[in-house]
């Protein structure tokens, strides 16, 4: 997700700081992007040099202004700069899976359909065709030419039947075919979630990540 924002998502809406400033070779990076996730509060991923904390303060801040709210995703490790440097109002954390093509086993359902979703990006789906509804769809957060970050809603009323592992598999397939590795990032207390990931042949990469919706307090 770090390299998707700092590299490939469209350079009209991510305003991109680097660290330091007029480096040949940037040590770090604090990237705003504007995304469908929320209409007014940018998207922050950050790659900072955690090891020196007085650095990282000065690269925050001057990418973004004091009394910003944001939606932020970074490592786990940076936490504690966060909360120092952050108005926190909810807290999630995350854990990366990934799947290895050659464990990979598709799942064949005919209920599955493909079109596209709002974001442009395939999608994958079943549809309660008597009551218009679609039950279950798997869709993409975000790719990059290497990567893509598999997203996945079952509704309420349709779980429990194997849609949600069913649409996931079909995505997942469709990326190995596409030569992108499948990635799933999950809270680490969702266990139908976890389940799910795990079920269609995800595992667990060990890398962790907190996401934070914060305002950015002033200067310590």
């Amino acid at each position: 997700m770090a390299a998707y924002f700092a590299f490939y998502h469209p350079d009209n809406r991510t305003i991109l700081r680097p660290y330091p400033y007029a480096a040949v070779r940037a040590e770090g990076y604090v990237a705003m992007s504007r995304t469908g996730m929320d209409l007014f509060r940018p998207f922050v991923t950050l790659r900072l040099p955690i090891h020196n904390m007085q650095a990282s303060t000065e690269v925050i801040y001057e990418a973004i202004d004091v009394g910003t709210a944001v939606i932020l995703n970074a490592p786990s490790r940076y936490a504690p700069l966060l909360h120092a440097l952050f108005e926190i109002q909810t807290e999630e954390h995350l854990s990366l899976y990934q799947v290895r093509p050659s464990s990979f086993q598709p799942i064949i359902n005919v209920l599955v359909t493909k079109d596209t979703a709002p974001n442009g990006l395939p999608r994958f789906s079943i549809r309660d065709r008597e009551n218009d509804i679609i039950g279950a769809s798997a869709t993409l957060n975000w790719q990059s030419p290497t990567y893509a970050e598999i997203g996945v809603t079952t509704q309420p009323g349709y779980r429990r039947r194997g849609w949600g592992r069913s649409v996931v598999s079909a995505m997942t397939n469709y990326l190995l075919e596409d030569g992108r590795t499948p990635l799933y990032v999950v809270a680490q207390n969702n266990e139908a979630s976890i389940q799910l990931a795990e079920s269609v042949g995800f595992t667990d990469t060990g890398v962790r990540e907190v996401m934070v919706q914060a305002l950015l307090k002033s200067r310590p």
